[in-house]
């Protein structure tokens, strides 16, 4: 039997030509199914579809027990108008699914987290078919998913690891949504945001982080210019709020908004995932 993904857009839409072209890649794998749920293209504004909508959508993919797992199409904004609702309508059988995204997915992989429903991933979305170099970047979730390893973050070592976007952390940070992370190792990236602003973000992310295993900095690209320089770069910031909260800073992570973004399961030593 294949193993089939339900695909589903919690925050914005992609088009139908994108999962044309993820599907044509997947064809490379026949031990993958792919069924995008008609939801992800629609369109409400900034969204994909209504909250109601894109609910909706969520729930038939997580709780449909021929799903065996649930991948994000794409980011932008929006999941965190819908997973609060979402999480007390899943049934028993989301626990035994992948859930699978990054960036703005970050608020749902947090929370099923958080509640220990299934397996979260931090990995590749459909919608990264669009970037320059974006075909490597869904064949490497698709090769996870037919069980192949050799997508995974580097610095997966011994010890459980997530990784989020900072700003979907930060959003995070403070809720009943948020995962407890102590032990463990805190992978973060970000796009689009001055510097001012990371720092910012890092000023309130590491207060939340008392107890985790250390913070590993992933890319930040795409930074806007200031109307002055910020006078620190990325890596100075993460080390001084790091310092700050006697949190130790473990150095790079290979994950970011590109197509180079690597796999981080969540809480899972890299051992068991390479076997």
């Amino acid at each position: 039997m294949p193993t089939r993904i339900a695909i589903c857009a919690p925050s914005t839409p992609i088009t139908p030509d994108d999962a044309d072209r993820v599907r044509a890649l997947a064809r490379e794998y026949p031990a993958l199914q792919l069924d995008f749920h008609p939801q992800c293209f629609a369109s409400e504004g900034h969204f994909a579809g209504s909250d109601a909508l894109r609910l909706s959508a969520f729930l038939e993919c997580a709780n449909d027990p021929q799903i065996d797992a649930v991948w994000f199409a794409r980011g932008g904004y929006g999941a965190c108008r819908v997973v609060e609702d979402a999480m007390p309508q899943l049934s028993r059988v989301a626990d035994g699914k992948r859930w699978l995204g990054y960036s703005d997915a970050g608020y749902l992989l947090g929370a099923l987290y958080r509640e220990r429903i299934g397996h979260p991933v931090h990995a590749p979305m459909p919608v990264d078919i669009r970037r320059e170099g974006g075909e490597a970047a869904v064949r490497r979730t698709l090769a996870y998913l037919a069980g192949d390893a050799a997508g995974l973050e580097p610095s997966l070592g011994p010890r459980p690891a997530v990784a989020f976007n900072l700003m979907t952390l930060a959003m995070l940070c403070g809720t009943r949504l948020m995962p407890g992370l102590a032990g463990q190792v805190v992978m973060v990236e970000e796009v689009s945001e001055h510097l001012y602003a990371v720092d910012r973000l890092f000023f309130h992310v590491t207060a939340h982080l008392a107890g985790i295993a250390g913070l590993r900095l992933g890319r930040v690209s795409a930074v806007p210019e200031n109307d002055r320089p910020f006078g620190h770069d990325v890596e100075a910031i993460a080390r001084h709020w790091c310092t700050r909260h006697s949190i130790p800073f473990l150095g790079p992570a290979d994950i970011g908004h590109d197509a180079d973004n690597k796999i981080v399961p969540f809480g899972v030593a890299a051992a068991r995932e390479r076997q």
